[in-house]
């Protein structure tokens, strides 16, 4: 008997699986089967969620907060995402400004799902975190990406994003600091990059998962520049600050209408986001702050001794992440010899030989490189960078 055909929609054709993703999937596998594998794939931090956090969710259980919350989640998580922007930004946003959502990743398919028609143009630097351009060819819009330098850290300037511009452009997308590079775009070129989009009526949106992580400048938001609230739109999330990543705590920033119509198609999707979890972003928001510096501090140790150690490897550069928890190094010595033809075969073959799981630069646009989360303990990262180095010396 003929196999039943199951024909799926052409709009989900449009989109692929996550690479970070599949990544931790068959890292899992071969754990599964008792393979000691150093994993470097998951951008999430190690460490735990702060227990303040955590005893707030048990309040919300002990007192039944287990209901519906209003779909775009709860006046209070609102106002505690609000005062937290304002104290740690100055900025001056209000509850009706605000959406919650189950996670940062949710936010930002809203914004481009309610904001981008099909044939609207998306501007948006690369190496560029996976999601961007499957939600934006979801939508029916047009990726345009611009290429960042390398060399200057994968920095870029408004004098390379103006001529990506046209009357088709819809959102320019910032990462900063940058997941997968660590990239921190300066003050100055950011402001310029709002100047050009604001003076065009293109939205700019502002991607802050990783606001909080930076090593030699203070935290900045655009959104604080006077006017910015009118295309400025701020994309958030508690995963990474508060080390909240399977909490699924997100937020935006963006003026009122546009909260209309992302609670709109939020309400036809997840709802509200869980009610517990609202409870405990409400006390990481208000909560004691001392845990964000003492990750930095950490992964700041960390950053060091990834980036000189790979510096150490022969033939493989990496630019120094100045922000977030990732290095994003240049391993193009070993591409193109004994059958690793691009980052993905290299990332397979690390998988498979050396038993240490990176995410490949194809996921984020770009061709040499591979990512690598140092969000894990010394002891992992000196055994997975010692195989890493013994793996390129062989394929080199």
């Amino acid at each position: 008997m003929q196999a039943a055909a199951y024909p799926i929609a052409d709009r989900i054709s449009s989109i692929s699986v996550s690479s970070t993703m599949k990544v931790a999937q068959d890292a899992e596998k071969l754990r599964s089967e008792g393979v000691d594998v150093v994993d470097f794939g998951a951008g999430e931090p190690d460490f735990p969620t702060p227990d303040n956090i955590k005893q707030a969710a048990v309040r919300a259980l002990d007192q039944n907060f287990t209901k519906y919350t209003a779909a775009g989640g709860t006046l209070e998580l609102k106002k505690a995402v609000c005062e937290r922007h304002a104290a740690d930004f100055g900025t001056d946003y209000k509850p009706g400004e605000c959406l919650i959502t189950v996670g940062g990743k949710h936010i930002i398919f809203n914004l481009i799902q309610a904001l981008v028609n099909p044939g609207d143009e998306v501007v948006i630097p690369v190496p560029y975190w996976v999601t961007y351009k499957d939600v934006v060819n979801y939508a029916g819009g047009k990726c345009v990406f611009v290429d960042t330098d390398e060399q200057a850290g994968f920095t870029f300037t408004a004098a390379m994003i103006e001529p990506h511009l046209s009357a088709r452009t819809r959102l320019v997308i910032i990462n900063s600091p940058s997941n997968p590079s660590g990239a921190v775009l300066d003050r100055e070129e950011f402001e310029k990059i709002f100047k050009l989009t604001s003076s065009r009526g293109i939205y700019l949106m502002t991607d802050e998962c990783y606001c909080q992580f930076l090593y030699d400048s203070q935290p900045f938001s655009i959104a604080s520049l006077p006017g910015a609230k009118e295309t400025v739109l701020v994309a958030g999330s508690l995963s990474k600050t508060y080390a909240m990543t399977g909490w699924r705590v997100g937020f935006g920033l963006v003026p009122q209408p546009i909260v209309g119509a992302m609670t709109k198609l939020q309400s036809h999707s997840t709802s509200n986001p869980t009610s517990i979890a609202q409870k405990a972003a409400v006390e990481a928001l208000r909560g004691p702050q001392e845990s964000v510096q003492t990750m930095l501090a950490e992964y700041r140790k960390r950053r060091d001794f990834v980036v000189d150690r790979l510096r150490a490897i022969p033939g493989v550069t990496c630019a120094e992440p100045r922000g977030a928890f990732y290095a994003y190094p240049n391993l193009s010595n070993v591409i193109g010899k004994n059958g690793i033809h691009n980052t993905l075969k290299l990332s397979e073959h690390l998988l498979g030989e050396a038993h240490v799981a990176v995410v490949p630069g194809e996921a984020f646009g770009t061709e040499q490189h591979v990512r690598i989360s140092y969000a894990t303990s010394m002891t992992e990262l000196e055994r997975g960078l010692d195989r890493i180095h013994e793996f390129v010396k062989k394929h080199a």
